[in-house]
């Protein structure tokens, strides 16, 4: 078994490669992609080994590199976009909300969109607004467009790959704060479906539902509980658009508790609707009010703030510990 020990950035890099060497037209365009290997390197040497035709410099312009990549992909290519930062991305989304979700769903399916946008999100590294946004769920509310995001290099690795070979539009969120985290990465075996919920730790006490960056963060409540005797199991979404929300709720109804904790907002956040939905689903079931946990809804502060603005140990402890007293 080819398994090994990567950072999330380097397995995303290993995945690209992979790609490029198994489907020719597989392309991957973005500013500074190619000599520079972009600006968080998840790029380095590809365009060395392929070519400029196939990682592709871009000019600044993310509106063009999206509504480039729509008509290459009506042209029978697959190309991965890299936006350079999360703020970035909203010159672009005309194109993908207007175009790129709809051409599907207008053409009657006749149409495939096999494209991958690719975009680092979320805090932690010290950057300013722009820079640590979380607007997951400003595409998850899009119609025809698929959002996922992944905690770990094994998931980095092969959900880059699947969502290459899926001809719908794939938004692939990286948390950044995680790029340098290193995991096991098994280069052989596929750890599931795409859009399939993980349990990433088992308890009975509690659910914590989280995804990205926060899973990490998660792992580690449920560690410093079990030092308190109590057992909480973990579940990384993985994917919030489409939500499997079956292995959320088996996992609820077994604990009878769940906290959704997220980097975004809480207000209109993704949390909101798994909190929705498992109240519908497991009303019966539960024990306690759904909680969430999550940014505030405000712009993203200065560097020297956001660790008061995102979700930590102690914010997700004390949310564990309201729900617990119910």
């Amino acid at each position: 078994m080819a398994v090994q020990k990567l950072p999330l950035a380097k397995a995303l890099n290993e995945s690209l490669r992979k790609a490029l060497e198994t489907d020719p037209k597989v392309l991957i365009m973005g500013l500074d992609v190619g000599k520079l290997g972009g600006v968080f390197r998840i790029t380095d040497g590809l365009q060395k080994d392929f070519g400029e035709e196939r990682v592709i410099d871009t000019p600044l312009a993310e509106s063009g590199i999206v509504g480039t990549a729509i008509g290459l992909a009506l042209r029978g290519y697959r190309p991965v976009v890299e936006i350079q930062f999360d703020g970035f991305v909203f010159p672009a989304y005309d194109q993908i909300v207007s175009q790129l979700a709809k051409m599907r769903a207008r053409s009657l399916g006749t149409v495939k969109m096999p494209i991958v946008i690719r975009i680092p999100y979320g805090g932690g590294i010290g950057a300013v607004e722009h820079h640590s946004e979380s607007p997951e769920t400003l595409f998850a509310h899009v119609a025809g467009l698929k959002v996922v995001t992944p905690a770990n290099s094994n998931d980095a690795y092969w959900m880059l790959q699947q969502a290459i070979q899926s001809d719908d539009p794939v938004i692939f969120f990286e948390p950044k704060r995680r790029y340098w985290d290193k995991s096991e990465v098994d280069t052989e075996a596929i750890p599931g479906e795409l859009h399939k919920a993980r349990v990433a730790r088992e308890g009975t006490d509690l659910t914590l539902a989280a995804y990205g960056p926060m899973v990490k963060t998660c792992l580690e409540v449920a560690a410093a509980a079990a030092e308190e005797g109590k057992s909480i199991e973990v579940v990384d979404v993985r994917s919030i658009s489409p939500l499997d929300f079956d292995t959320i709720q088996a996992s609820v109804e077994k604990t009878r508790r769940l906290v959704v904790v997220h980097e975004a907002p809480v207000f209109f956040g993704s949390g909101a609707e798994i909190a929705a939905r498992i109240t519908e689903r497991c009303f019966y079931h539960l024990e306690a009010p759904v909680l969430r946990v999550g940014g505030y809804h405000a712009p993203y502060p200065p560097a020297r703030l956001e660790e008061e603005y995102l979700p930590g140990l102690d914010r997700v402890l004390d949310a564990v510990d309201r729900s617990l007293a119910y």
